[in-house]
């Protein structure tokens, strides 16, 4: 999959944490990329501050393309991302959330199994950290592709839908730990955080369109949209991960609506 990778970032009164983010892309294996933020921050805006522009003339002096969106009224995180997605040009476009760190050869390693694999989307999921010492065995299951990656439909509440645990604290973290070697493919529910998708696939598949379909204040929108594109054309996660989750208070911390519960799957496939 040839062309500039276009890494979609949205943000909300989180200037640090975007630009320790921005820091890990500007040394990433690979070609230039194309970098795009969409800023639903506070007045006068992320871009104003003196420690994100550094980062960002920092990114452009290493040959990325940087672009900067005041993108407001805020009407929820799907219509967000459906805004940077209706952005995007290249091929690929990772979806990035703004307070995760990146190895310098995890958007390599993506792009190599998006490219392999010819599926929806390939996820590097998060490692807290801060959980190194909380070990738990029974949230380690893990179902790696032995074969080509294939279409599923994962539905909440089943056991498939359990998958998700794999990614919770650094449960991911200790699993890749007892498991060393090269990138491997496996079965997620979902990915939260760092996910690269194929642009055409997705919004094949509807993107975010279902924005006008939730109130503003939600939840599991980037699930949802997985849900559909894995149902289509496949999708998967990568071991070792290489994404690690900067672990702050959510910018959302109301969310009365779960957007998979609430329009997974469409009606007319509900039993």
């Amino acid at each position: 999959m040839s062309g500039r990778l276009d890494v979609l970032i949205p943000t909300c009164n989180r200037a640090a944490a975007l630009g320790a983010c921005l820091a890990t892309l500007a040394h990433q294996q690979g070609p230039p990329l194309r970098i795009v933020i969409a800023d639903q921050s506070d007045p006068p805006g992320v871009a104003e501050v003196a420690e994100v522009q550094a980062v960002l003339r920092w990114l452009l002096a290493c040959g990325h393309h940087v672009e900067v969106w005041r993108h407001l009224p805020r009407r929820g995180m799907a219509e967000q991302r459906a805004f940077l997605l209706s952005l995007a040009e290249g091929p690929a476009c990772l979806f990035l959330d703004d307070d995760v760190l990146l190895d310098a050869d995890l958007l390599a390693r993506l792009q190599a199994v998006l490219a392999a694999e010819g599926c929806g989307f390939v996820g590097s999921a998060l490692h807290g950290l801060s959980y190194l010492d909380d070990v738990r065995p029974h949230e380690q299951a893990i179902s790696f592709w032995d074969g080509p990656v294939r279409p599923e439909t994962v539905l909440p509440d089943t056991p498939a839908w359990a998958r998700h645990r794999l990614h919770n604290a650094a449960n991911l973290y200790h699993v890749q730990q007892a498991r060393p070697g090269a990138t491997r493919r496996y079965r997620v529910a979902w990915v939260g955080g760092c996910v690269l998708f194929d642009t055409a696939k997705l919004r094949a598949a509807g993107g975010f369109d279902f924005w006008p379909e939730l109130p503003p204040e939600h939840s599991g929108e980037d699930v949802l949209a997985q849900l559909r594109l894995m149902a289509r054309d496949g999708g998967c996660a990568i071991l070792p991960s290489g994404a690690y989750h900067m672990e702050l208070p959510t910018t959302i911390p109301r969310r009365p609506v779960d957007a998979p519960r609430l329009l997974w799957p469409p009606p007319r496939e509900r039993a």
